[in-house]
């Protein structure tokens, strides 16, 4: 499979739609939800963004854009509120596949080293 295939972002407009927290998962035994962390331990983290490509050089939009949820390693040293236009340091996206009920799934999975405020 594909993984941590680097991507270009420049231009594209990334809005924070909602505001990095710790990414968790339900665990299959007791139905919690847990912290998921690295190799390390370290909690990883999920933002939510708006990518909408910049637009043309003669001024006409480029298109709708779509919302992404981005896996960042690790926790955003500044407050990233909603509606805040931010850049993603080392974005990469990954190729998933999975069985589910007899169907096969697949997508691309977003991750990032971390997330800043642009400008």
């Amino acid at each position: 499979m594909l993984r941590n295939i680097p991507v270009m972002l420049e231009g594209y407009r990334l809005m924070v739609l909602e505001e990095p927290e710790v990414k968790t998962r339900k665990n299959e035994k007791t139905g919690e939800f847990e912290p998921v962390t690295d190799f390390e331990g370290a909690p990883q983290y999920v933002i939510s963004v708006h990518a909408k490509p910049r637009k043309k050089a003669d001024g006409s939009s480029a298109g709708k854009g779509a919302e992404i949820k981005v896996t960042l390693e690790t926790e955003p040293h500044e407050e990233i509120p909603d509606g805040s236009i931010v850049e993603l340091i080392n974005p990469r996206v990954s190729h998933w596949e999975n069985e589910l009920g007899g169907r096969t799934m697949s997508g691309l999975a977003w991750k990032a080293t971390g997330v800043k405020l642009a400008g």
